[in-house]
């Protein structure tokens, strides 16, 4: 797991098996980011059997059998597509190939686990909503900033349980480390990535809907710039946005690839979460300058004042959850409706966005 490059971020749990033994049967495809690590991370520990894995680039199967060396290569997408085991397909394509991939993988009547962002145009989502209509598959999309985030889970949970009682405003921090010589050319292509609010923008607004029980939003106000890298034109290394929950919730979130090099980790993520009775605050990945990792949970209500250290004490239940609706048919892990709404509010604040820092 590399805490310096969160491309590569993938984070590793206990083994907390929900299925047994080749009961639920995955594959891989579509190894563009290196967030497919974590995805398939997740689905092992959960119980669940990585089968296949295909990419049209051999270096990439090559790092990834090296990770994996359970896994069969494939030949084609066909290959695995026609394989009647195989319940669902995991990828982490090129993003704007992502939304054409799960259409074909639903063809095949099988569900579809993405990386985020799901989908780069409307017009992809629109296609997915009608696919999922159509064929009854899932389109599940991996929104790791809080599935595979110890704290945001633990959060999830003390929300639930009403300890900081109706939550009115949630403000998220996501900052990132560029690794400009990791990078490959589609990510500085606006077209290929969606830019920086769609991208890693939809964390912070899937956080927002969540943490605030809200099943819509409003985006009032949304900007984007590039302030550091003028040699990538198009390309965006800043982006905020303000919106209001059809609960009443409101949220700020600001996202950016500037986190320096002497950080210790690839960005100091950060989330607080204003409830009418407390708040929370997480230190998601780095509690700064005090060397001690990350996973911190800060709460105070009407009766505590409290510091969690949730790092290997949670887990996360995101993972088996995702198996059992894909069997059962049911929606506990993430409601379609959740997912997809998410992916439209960020692409709705990156198409009215405004430029600024030109």
């Amino acid at each position: 797991m590399s805490k310096q490059d969160g491309m590569n971020y993938a984070p590793q749990g206990k083994p907390r098996p929900v299925v047994k033994e080749g009961e639920f049967v995955f594959a891989a495809m579509g190894l563009d980011h290196g967030h497919i690590n974590g995805m398939c991370n997740g689905l092992k520990e959960a119980g669940a059997n990585l089968k296949w894995v295909y990419d049209p680039d051999p270096a990439k199967v090559k790092e990834f059998v090296q990770r994996y060396p359970e896994v069969k290569v494939a030949e084609s997408e066909e290959q695995i597509l026609e394989d009647s085991q195989v319940q669902l397909v995991a990828a982490a394509a090129i993003p704007s190939h992502r939304g054409p991939l799960g259409l074909k993988v639903m063809d095949y009547g099988k569900d579809y686990f993405t990386d985020k962002p799901p989908f780069t145009t409307l017009e992809q989502l629109q296609q997915a909503k009608d696919k999922v209509q159509a064929t009854g598959q899932k389109y599940a999309v991996y929104y790791s900033e809080r599935l595979h985030v110890e704290s945001a889970v633990f959060a999830g949970q003390l929300i639930a349980e009403g300890a900081i009682g109706r939550v009115i405003q949630v403000l998220g921090l996501g900052p990132h480390r560029i690794r400009l010589n990791l990078r490959p050319k589609w990510f500085f292509d606006k077209a290929s990535s969606g830019g920086i609010l769609c991208d890693i923008g939809s964390h912070q607004i899937e956080q927002f809907l969540f943490f605030a029980g809200a099943k819509d939003a409003k985006v009032v106000h949304s900007k984007v710039g590039n302030y550091k890298f003028k040699q990538y034109p198009g390309f965006e290394d800043f982006g905020d946005a303000t919106l209001v929950a059809d609960n009443g919730a409101t949220n700020y979130f600001r996202v950016d690839w500037l986190t320096p090099d002497g950080l210790s980790v690839w960005g100091d993520g950060r989330l607080f979460i204003l409830g009418t009775e407390g708040f929370i605050e997480l230190r998601k990945y780095t509690d700064l300058a005090r060397g001690n990792g990350g996973d911190h949970l800060f709460l105070a209500n009407q009766e505590v004042e409290e510091y969690i250290h949730c790092a290997g004490k949670v887990g996360y239940p995101y993972f088996g959850q995702l198996i059992l609706d894909c069997l059962n048919r049911t929606e506990k892990a993430m409601t379609q409706e959740h997912a997809f709404k998410a992916a439209e509010l960020c692409l709705i604040a990156q198409r009215d966005a405004m430029v600024v820092g030109a």
